[in-house]
């Protein structure tokens, strides 16, 4: 458990946390939610130590390990794939060098009894625990699970590390932080260098995993598939909610609403008493009410509305031009790189109006095929055909390095705007949230969500009837998102998107387009349908492997009645170890209600060191249930 007390820190004379306290419990699931500039990076950097805090005091175990993954970072190495992983293992020698050294000082101490004896004790334990669970015997096949799990293919391993973009090296990263097996994972913004498969394998990695998580996020989904907890920072101060994103939104509305509530009861009350006080205060016999009720009205600690975040994009494309109904046509399209196949034989129709999407793994050639269509990649074999009178406005993955960094933010806008137009440029702008001093700045010196918002305005102004938007939802928070997400539902023209963000893409488009193994696959279904789809496909297919494995040979009667005797051996087995599993979900689950309740006893006062020697006691069951959970859990998926 970490508590956090009472912790203060300004930012350009501001405060951004006043007095902020909470506790991460061993086994939390917290999202950390705010507007912009609320200061959740600077927590999460706050929490593993990169940066410094003015007062108030944070609270740890001196074994508490912490894996922090910053939105961007740029790793430098030039050792291959599975090399940079493995080194996630390098900690097992200094775990090992410190538990020696703790049995040689308690070879040498008689103080049985004294609080330094039973610390290292616990240390012991803990970091034996932390070897236990570390495993270095396993070390490379749980490297391989990792990183497959993460989007990366056998064949990649022994690639350099350089071979790949910031984005695929920034998963090696976090492969690392997933194998260090740390007592607190701290993510800021993980998914934006994940694509779907990649984030659904992740999400089942973290919803399982034996310690805390703190995650900042703008994919809804994924903090509502991991997350028990939502803290709200606002202001300098902090709400906490025992609920995922989604329920909190909900509780968020109903506060503000009591806030609003109590603010105008407040202000009535107040009226009410300034009226008596200017009616009487000149009046002697009234002059001890009065001041009574002036001193009342210091005391009075004001009621206010909590600082909401009001400012997000809005928008609307304008309608499109008139187009054929073939929009594009695609016959037996090959793509290759150097020696690289990354589309072999493509056939694809896309008709006037519809709104599909293309999804896959990153390297599948989603972005490949965009770049095909608008015409940026002409060296490739087969047909692409536009229709008739089509236009194409596009959004590149890389849209914002595409600007014209000398320029101002209005002299971009100002460069494509024609006609009338050009006299709402600033109205224009400020409805991507660029107030009259940001519309003179430089494109340089603007931050990537800026750059970002400043490409989505540059292409509203093109009237076009066929949009390519590759990660248009990157840098962009929740609330604008949906308001990106409306304006394509109200587009009239044909719409192509490139996203990995699954409730962006629900309930909006027609058609998928599944990209895999140098081929793709149409889906006329939503992507949550496809995405049960594929993961009772892959169950399938590993229970047709197994068929074909035992009826490879043919069998006689008496191996027949061998096989069925076997099965129910097996089945028998099946049972007894998910009844095992049942019975040490139950133990966990009362271990972990005793363990919180005296954790609650602890934030609150100190105790005696029998007290926290049962409560240690309870840590280590718990490790040991968790290690014999996921040991069962394991045999029963296998």
């Amino acid at each position: 458990m970490i508590n956090i007390n009472n912790l203060s820190i300004s930012f350009n004379g501001d405060k951004l946390f006043d007095n902020v306290s909470f506790t991460i419990g061993d086994k939390d699931r917290i999202g950390l939610v705010g507007k912009n500039g609320a200061g959740k990076s600077t927590l999460l950097k706050i929490l593993c130590g990169k940066s410094e805090y003015e007062s108030g005091s944070i609270i740890m175990s001196k074994t508490q390990t912490i894996g922090y993954l910053p939105q961007e970072m740029i790793p430098s190495c030039s050792t291959t794939v599975l090399q940079e992983a493995m080194k996630a293992f390098e900690e097992i020698k200094n775990f090992s060098d410190r538990i020696n050294q703790i049995n040689h000082e308690l070879s040498k101490r008689e103080d049985y009894q004294s609080k330094e004896y039973e610390n290292l004790i616990i240390e012991q334990n803990e970091l034996n625990e932390k070897l236990l669970m570390l495993d270095s015997k396993t070390a490379e096949p749980q490297t391989e699970k990792v990183l497959l799990g993460l989007g990366f293919k056998r064949e990649d391993f022994n690639r350099n590390m350089t071979e790949f973009s910031s984005g695929w090296q920034m998963r090696v990263e976090l492969a690392k932080i997933l194998l260090r097996k740390p007592n607190l994972i701290l993510l800021d913004e993980p998914t934006n260098h994940l694509d779907i498969e990649s984030i659904t394998w992740l999400e089942n990695f973290l919803i399982r995993y034996y310690g805390a998580v703190v995650i900042v996020s703008h994919d809804r989904c994924f903090l509502d598939n991991i997350t028990k907890r939502t803290i709200e920072i606002t202001a300098g101060k902090i709400y906490d909610y025992k609920t995922n994103y989604s329920a909190y939104v909900e509780l968020h509305r109903q506060r503000i609403e009591s806030q609003n509530s109590q603010m105008i009861n407040q202000q009535r009350q107040i009226a009410e008493v300034e009226k008596f006080i200017e009616r009487f205060r000149y009046k002697a016999t009234k002059a001890r009410q009065v001041q009574s009720k002036i001193k009342m009205l210091d005391k009075m600690e004001r009621i206010s509305i909590d600082d909401i975040d009001t400012n997000s994009i809005h928008f609307q494309f304008p309608k499109a031009p008139h187009s054929g109904k073939i929009v594009v046509d695609i016959k037996g399209l090959s793509k290759n790189y150097e020696q690289k196949k990354v589309l072999d034989n493509i056939d694809l129709l896309i008709e006037k109006g519809k709104k599909v999407a293309f999804i896959g793994r990153n390297g599948e050639g989603k972005s490949t095929l965009s770049k095909i269509v608008v015409g940026e990649i002409k060296d490739y074999l087969g047909q692409c055909t536009l229709g008739a009178n089509v236009k194409i406005g596009y959004f590149a993955q890389n849209q914002a390095a595409l600007l014209d960094g000398e320029k101002t933010v209005f002299e971009t806008i100002d460069d494509i705007a024609k006609g009338e137009v050009r006299t709402k440029i600033r109205s224009i702008l400020g409805g991507f949230l660029f107030d009259e001093q940001d519309i003179e700045k430089k494109v340089k010196v603007l931050s990537g969500g800026e750059k970002m918002r400043l490409a989505l305005a540059k292409l509203m102004l093109s009237e076009v009837n066929l949009l390519i938007l590759d990660e248009p939802t990157n840098h962009l928070d929740l609330d604008s998102k949906d308001i990106l997400k409306n304006a394509i539902l109200r587009y009239d023209g044909t719409c192509i998107l490139v996203s990995h963000d699954r409730d962006f893409l629900q309930g909006l488009t027609d058609i998928l387009y599944e990209f895999k193994d140098h081929r793709i696959k149409e889906y006329h279904c939503d992507i949550f349908d496809f995405l049960e789809m594929k993961q009772i496909s892959q169950l399938e297919e590993m229970n047709l492997q197994a068929t074909k494995k035992e009826n490879k040979l043919p069998k006689t009667e008496s191996e027949n009645k061998k096989l069925f005797e076997q099965n129910k051996e097996k089945e028998r087995e099946l049972r007894k170890k998910k009844n095992s599993l049942q019975r040490i979900e139950k133990e966990i689950e009362n271990l972990e209600k005793e363990i919180g309740d005296m954790e609650e006893k602890i934030s609150v006062s100190l105790q005696n060191d029998a007290f926290y020697t049962e409560y240690q006691i309870k840590k280590d069951k718990l490790y040991r249930l968790m290690s014999e959970w996921e040991t069962l859990a394991m045999e029963i998926e296998k």
